[in-house]
């Protein structure tokens, strides 16, 4: 089409939005309009999808800790109508549910929704598909070995209520799990920095008291900080927010293969200097064997749809 965006600017729209741009800003930057730059996170975003669709299947995860980031889509839950609240899923109060292994720092699934048991079902799920899963009748008792029960990974959570039984639906007793509570005081209003006062951690199944101190939900929640920062959408007290629900989740796709392919994390270093930089989460989940740079990632969107 003669119309068409030179993929050269395709390719730095993308940059600039995952790189913590809004819409507006990166349209000014590259000379666009803005109404230009939300169809590439559409077209983008749902390549970037079908990109996590394909790539993220067969994987051995060792301790997944998963959380939800709180956002909202056109305006906020206190402000829609009784009508509003009654019919509509789509605006307001949305969380994006995310889970992050404590090894490799991947995020092999999300899911962007209301915070509510259904989709915590279908976040579970989600995550399970992306799992080796045992074969039936791994744990039955046969050659002489007594019945065991066969766990394929550690799933820590918060205190959500829904996390109970969407683990036992997903995995079917082939997963560790155990919640991690915080509690704080001198919570006074919203954004007002609180003293936390102490911690809960509980197995649920195949966590013993003993190894009850291997529950964390650290990585995930240090995690929500980068996904603030890359993604412009979740900064607070901005104008930044989503306005449709669509773009919403496309952007999430987009960051996450951003994030998953291309970005690097640095290892802990408590000596207060910055630590080395470690291989891509990908990389290091043995989902690919080379560094992708953005350049990489933009091929390979184009070939999944864009």
């Amino acid at each position: 089409m003669a119309n068409r965006l030179p993929l050269e600017k395709q390719k730095l729209c993308l940059r600039l939005l995952v790189e913590g741009n809004s819409i507006r800003g990166t349209a000014r930057i590259v000379g666009v309009d803005k109404d230009t730059v939300c169809k590439l996170i559409l077209t983008f975003g749902r390549a970037a999808q079908n990109l996590l669709d394909e790539k993220l299947k067969g994987l051995t995860l060792d301790h997944l800790e998963c959380d939800e980031i709180w956002s909202y889509v056109g305006k906020k839950q206190s402000r829609l109508t009784v009508d509003e609240k009654a019919e509509r899923g789509d605006i307001g109060d949305m969380y994006l549910f995310t889970a992050v292994d404590a090894k490799t720092k991947l995020i092999p699934a999300f899911l962007v929704g209301k915070r509510s048991a259904d989709n915590c079902r279908r976040f579970m799920q989600q995550l399970a598909s992306r799992l080796v899963m045992p074969k039936p009748g791994a744990g039955d008792a046969h050659h002489f070995a007594p019945a065991q029960q066969v766990f394929i990974t550690q799933i820590s959570t918060d205190g959500f209520a829904g996390y109970p039984e969407a683990v036992d639906l997903a995995f079917g007793g082939h997963a560790r799990f155990g919640t991690f509570i915080k509690e704080y005081k001198n919570a006074n209003m919203s954004y007002t920095p609180s003293e936390m006062v102490g911690t809960k951690r509980k197995g649920i199944t195949g966590i013993s008291e003993f190894q009850s101190r291997s529950i964390c939900t650290s990585h995930v929640e240090r995690n929500n900080g980068t996904i603030r920062s890359f993604c412009k959408r979740f900064c607070r007290l901005t104008n930044a927010f989503s306005k449709k629900l669509e773009h919403h989740e496309a952007a999430c796709a987009l960051f996450v293969a951003y994030y998953n392919f291309c970005w690097r994390t640095r290892h802990t270093d408590y000596s207060g200097k910055r630590g080395k930089l470690r291989s891509t989460a990908a990389m290091m989940a043995g989902i690919t064997d080379m560094l992708w740079s953005f350049d990489d990632l933009f091929g390979e969107l184009l070939n999944y749809g864009a």
